[in-house]
C-alpha cells in the first residue's frame, strides 16, 4: 500500500524548520560545552576544600599570603603543572600530610629556592561554611616527620609558647618579627641550619644543607590564621622574599602535591594549540557542511504511488506478481487460446466451431506455420524463455495472417 493518500500532497512535518534549527544548535552547543568542560574540569577546581593550600581559604590555608604577595606586585603564580618547575623563583610547597609525594620539590630543583611549609593541624569541614574547617587536635608528630623522609630524616617538636616573639639568626632582615603561635612546632635532625629559633633555640625556620632548601616548622606563620595579624603578614612577605632568588620577579605556590595539579589528556590537546587550529578547521567544515545540507538542490521531487492507477499499471503489477512467482511458464497455454480466439473473429469462422474443429480451419489458412504446432509448443513450455519464444511466434503467426 502507498503511504500517501489518495488526492492529497505529502503531510506536514511535526516541527518547524526554525524549531529545528533552534534544536540543532542547542544540542551542538552543549556537546561542545560539555567536551570543553570534561577537558578542563581538573583545571577550574577552586580548591575551597579546607585544605593546606594556595587556594584553601580555610584557616589552615594559604590563599591570605597569595593575595598579600599579588596585591604588593610580587606576581604569584598557581603552579598546576610539575613542567612549569624549572625556574628560578622560589615555589612554595604546602604538603597536607607526610603521605603526599614531594619529590619533584627535592631532587627537581636541588639549587633553586625551595620552601616546604609542613603541616600541623588535624582539621574536618565545617558544615556551615563551605570551604571552612574546624579544629580537630594536632597531627602525630610522625605525620610532619614524614614529609621529607626518607631523604631527609627530621624531628618534629611541640612546645607552649606563651606568645613570646621569635628570634632571626644569621643575615635576615631585622623587619622579619614573627610572635611564636601557640603551641610552637619546631624541627631538628642534621644539616638543620636554624634562620628563625624560639627562646631555646628550637628551629621554626630552617635552611636543610648548604642548598637553597628551606623549611618552615610551624604552617601558623604564613597560613590564613598567621597572616590575619599584619605584622606576621609583612615578615611573612619578607622572609619570601629573602629566601627568592636574586632578582626574581615572582613567587610561586604548588598544588600538584595537593592533588589539584593540571591533567593531561588527548581530549585537552584538541583545546591547545598547535592542535587548536586543526579543531576549529574541523568545526567549520562541519558546519558548512551542516549549512550546505539544509539547502535544496533543485525543486522537491513528489514521491510516486507504489501502486499507480489505470489499466496499464494493473497490467504490469500482475506481470511483476507473475513473475515474482515464477509462474510465467503456465502462462503460455492461455495465450495461444487468446490468439485463437482472435484469429476466429478476425476471419469471419463460425461461432460452432471448438477446439479441434476450429484449430484444422485455422491450418488451413497460408502460411509456414501451422497453428497447432504453434499452440503444441506453448502449451509444452516449461520455462520462461521457451514461452516467451512460443507466444512470439503466435503473435507473428496471427500477425503475418492479417497484414
Amino acid at each position: 500500500m502507498s503511504d500517501i493518500s489518495i488526492g492529497k500532497g505529502e503531510a506536514d512535518g511535526t516541527f518547524r524548520l526554525r524549531t529545528v534549527i533552534l534544536i540543532l544548535a542547542i544540542g551542538i552547543l552543549g556537546f561542545i560545552g560539555t567536551l570543553v568542560l570534561g577537558a578542563y574540569a581538573p583545571d577550574l577546581r577552586s580548591g575551597r576544600n579546607g585544605g593546606a593550600h594556595a587556594l584553601s581559604n580555610a584557616a589552615v590555608g594559604f590563599s591570605g599570603i597569595v593575595q598579600l604577595a599579588q596585591a604588593t606586585g610580587r606576581n604569584p603564580q598557581i603552579l598546576r603543572d610539575t613542567h612549569m618547575m624549572d625556574g628560578e623563583d622560589l615555589i612554595v610547597f604546602t604538603p597536607d600530610d607526610g603521605k603526599q609525594d614531594i619529590s619533584i620539590g627535592i631532587t627537581g630543583r636541588k639549587a633553586k629556592p625551595t620552601l616546604f611549609i609542613f603541616p600541623k593541624w588535624r582539621t574536618m569541614g565545617d558544615p556551615g561554611h563551605g570551604g571552612w574547617v574546624r579544629y580537630l587536635g594536632l597531627k602525630d608528630a610522625d605525620d610532619p616527620e614524614g614529609v621529607l623522609a626518607p631523604a631527609i630524616k627530621l624531628k618534629i617538636e611541640r612546645h607552649p609558647s606563651g606568645g613570646r616573639p621569635l628570634i632571626t639568626t644569621g643575615d635576615l632582615p631585622p623587619e622579619i618579627r614573627f610572635t611564636a603561635p601557640p603551641p610552637l612546632q619546631t624541627i631538628s635532625g642534621a644539616d638543620v641550619h636554624p634562620l628563625i629559633t624560639d627562646a631555646a633555640g628550637r628551629a621554626v625556620v630552617a635552611q636543610i644543607g648548604e642548598g637553597p632548601l628551606y623549611v618552615i616548622a610551624d604552617p601558623d606563620l604564613l597560613n590564613n590564621k598567621g597572616v590575619a595579624d599584619a605584622r606576621q603578614a609583612a615578615s611573612a612577605l619578607a622572609l619570601l622574599d629573602w629566601m627568592n632568588s636574586s632578582g626574581s620577579k615572582e613567587i610561586d605556590f604548588d598544588v600538584t602535591v595537593n592533588g589539584l595539579g593540571r591533567s593531561r589528556s588527548p581530549l585537552k590537546l584538541a583545546f591547545e594549540p598547535p592542535f587548536l587550529a586543526m579543531t576549529l578547521a574541523i568545526a567549520a567544515a562541519v558546519l558548512l557542511a551542516g549549512w550546505q545540507a539544509t539547502a535544496r538542490f533543485g525543486s522537491p521531487r513528489r514521491r510516486e504511488r507504489e501502486i499507480a492507477f489505470g489499466k496499464a499499471a494493473l497490467i504490469d503489477n500482475t506481470a511483476s506478481l507473475v513473475r515474482k512467482a515464477g509462474r510465467q511458464a503456465m502462462l503460455s497455454g492461455r495465450y495461444a487460446d487468446m490468439i485463437r480466439d482472435r484469429a476466429a473473429i478476425v476471419f469471419g469462422m463460425s461461432a460452432r466451431l471448438h477446439d479441434g474443429a476450429l484449430d484444422a480451419q485455422l491450418d488451413r489458412l497460408d502460411g509456414r506455420a501451422r497453428f497447432t504446432e504453434l499452440a503444441e509448443a506453448a502449451r509444452t513450455a516449461r520455462d520462461r524463455h521457451s514461452a516467451l519464444s512460443a507466444a512470439q511466434a503466435l503473435h507473428r503467426w496471427l500477425w503475418e495472417k492479417t497484414r
